[in-house]
C-alpha cells in the first residue's frame, strides 16, 4: 500500500508543477513577451555599436533598426494584452493540466499493474536467498506432490499385444523380484505406458538389489520417474535421488537438466542458469532435454540478471551411430579374434548404456537390435524390442523403424 501511495504522490507533484507552467503561462519571473522586449530592445544596442566599428553601413543600420523596432512594438502590444499569464487562456490551461494529471497518476498505474508486479513486496539478496532456502526446506513428498496430480488414464493408445506382453512381465517379475533385467524392462514400460508410480517403484527395486553398485544413471532415471509422476515438480525424494546421481557422476546430463529444474522451482534462477547453459552446450542436439532448454533459458537468463545472453546456434545432428569408421575396420584388421570381438562387444555396450541413460534416436535403437542379433544374443535382442515398444508406443513411424530390425533380428514376427 506505500508503494501505491508514493506512487500516486509523485505523479500528482510532477502533474502539478507542469501544470502550473501550463496555468501561468511563463516560466520564472515574467512573462514570454517580456523576455522578447528585453531581447529586441539589446539588439538596437548591438546595431549603434555594429555601426560605431564600421561593421555595418548605415543604410544597413537603418534597416535592423526598422525591423527591430517593430518586433519592439509588437513585443510590447503584446505584453500589454496578455499581462502576467502572457496572454495563455487559464481555463484552457486548467483543463489541460487536468488531463495531463490524470494521464500521468492513471496511466503510471495501469501500465504498472500490467508489467510489474502489485503486491509484492521488496525483495533484497538477502530477503530472496531466505526464501530460496525456505523453498528448499518445505518441499512437498513425493506422496504429496503426486496427491495433487489429477487422475489420468495409463496410454489408452497402447495395443492389447503390448498390455498383453506387460501382464506377463509383471507377473514374471513379482515372481522373481531379483531379476534385474526384468525390473529394467518393467521400469521403462511401465513409464512408457504413464505408470510413473509403478516403474520407479520398479526402479527403486533395481537400486536396492545392486546397493553400492547402483549407478548414476539409476539414480537418475529414478528421480526422472518421480519427477514426472508429481507432474514436473521435484519432491524431496527426486532431489535426494538427483544428488546421489551427481555424487557418483557430476557431469551426468539427465541429472544435470532436473537439477536445473529443481533450481529454478526453489527460486536460483542464477545457478539454474549456470547448470542448464554448460549443459546446452556440451550436449548433442538430438538429446532429449535440449529443446526443453532452448525454449525457456532466454527467460532464464533474464530472471537471472544476465541481460546480454545470446542463444547459441543450434548445431547440426549428430547422425546415428552407423558402426565402426574405416579406421576402425582397419585397427580391427590387425587384432586378434579375442581383440576384435572385444572391441564390438565394447562398441556394443557403450550404445546400449547410452541409450538407456540418454535415450536415443530409432535408428540407433534398431541398430543395437540387428547387431544384438548377428552376435546371436536373440534374448537380449528381443529385451531390447520389448524396451522400444515402450519408448516408441506414440510414434507409430519410429517404431516400424524399430520393429524392422527385430524383424530381420528374429525376435519379432
Amino acid at each position: 500500500m506505500v508503494f501505491w501511495i508514493v506512487t500516486g504522490a509523485l505523479a500528482l507533484i510532477v502533474s502539478g508543477i507542469i501544470g502550473l507552467t501550463l496555468v501561468r503561462g511563463r516560466v520564472g519571473d515574467k512573462p514570454p513577451a517580456a523576455y522578447d522586449l528585453q531581447v529586441y530592445r539589446d539588439q538596437l544596442k548591438e546595431v549603434d555599436r555594429d555601426l560605431t566599428r564600421g561593421v555595418i553601413g548605415a543604410e544597413d543600420a537603418e534597416r535592423i533598426r526598422a525591423e527591430v523596432s517593430r518586433r519592439v512594438l509588437a513585443a510590447d502590444a503584446q505584453l500589454k494584452r496578455g499581462g502576467d499569464s502572457g496572454g495563455q487562456p487559464r481555463r484552457g490551461g486548467l483543463i489541460l493540466t487536468l488531463v495531463l494529471g490524470a494521464l500521468m497518476v492513471g496511466g503510471s498505474l495501469m501500465l504498472y499493474a500490467q508489467l510489474g508486479a502489485p503486491g509484492l513486496g521488496d525483495l533484497p539478496l538477502k530477503t530472496r536467498m531466505a526464501a530460496s532456502d525456505m523453498a528448499r526446506a518445505n518441499r512437498l513428498k513425493q506422496a504429496d506432490a503426486e496427491a495433487r496430480m489429477p487422475a489420468t488414464d495409463i496410454a489408452p493408445e497402447a495395443s492389447e499385444e503390448f498390455l498383453t506382453l506387460m501382464e506377463r512381465l509383471r507377473q514374471t517379475v513379482q515372481e522373481r523380484d531379483d531379476d534385474l533385467r526384468g525390473l529394467t524392462l518393467l521400469a521403462r514400460n511401465e513409464a512408457a505406458l504413464g505408470n510413473y508410480v509403478a516403474a520407479y517403484d520398479a526402479q527403486q527395486k533395481i537400486i536396492d538389489a545392486k546397493g553400492d553398485e547402483a549407478s548414476a544413471g539409476d539414480y537418475a532415471y529414478l528421480a526422472e520417474l518421480k519427477i514426472s509422476a508429481a507432474g514436473g515438480y521435484v519432491s524431496q525424494e527426486a532431489e535426494q535421488a538427483l544428488r546421489d546421481a551427481l555424487e557418483r557422476n557430476p557431469e551426468i546430463p539427465p541429472a544435470r537438466y532436473y537439477m536445473g529444474l529443481y533450481l529454478m522451482q526453489v527460486d536460483r534462477p542464477d545457478a539454474a542458469f549456470r547448470t542448464w547453459d554448460r549443459l546446452l552446450r556440451e550436449s548433442n542436439p538430438n538429446a532429449p532435454w535440449v529443446p526443453a532448454i532452448r525454449t525457456n533459458i532466454e527467460e532464464l537468463a533474464w530472471r537471472a540478471g544476465v541481460t546480454d545472453y545470446q542463444l547459441p546456434d543450434a548445431p547440426a545432428a549428430t547422425p546415428p551411430l552407423a558402426g565402426p569408421s574405416a579406421a576402425d575396420i582397419e585397427a580391427a584388421g590387425d587384432m586378434s579374434d579375442e581383440d576384435r570381438q572385444q572391441m564390438i562387444e565394447g562398441m556394443v555396450q557403450g550404445l546400449s548404456q547410452r541409450l538407456a541413460n540418454e535415450g536415443g534416436t530409432p535408428a540407433e535403437w534398431a541398430q543395437l537390435i540387428r547387431v544384438l542379433g548377428v552376435q546371436g544374443k536373440s534374448e537380449q535382442a528381443g529385451e531390447i524390442w520389448a524396451e522400444a515398444q515402450g519408448v516408441f508406443a506414440e510414434m507409430p513411424e519410429a517404431l516400424d523403424q524399430v520393429r524392422a530390425a527385430a524383424q530381420a533380428a528374429g525376435v519379432a514376427e
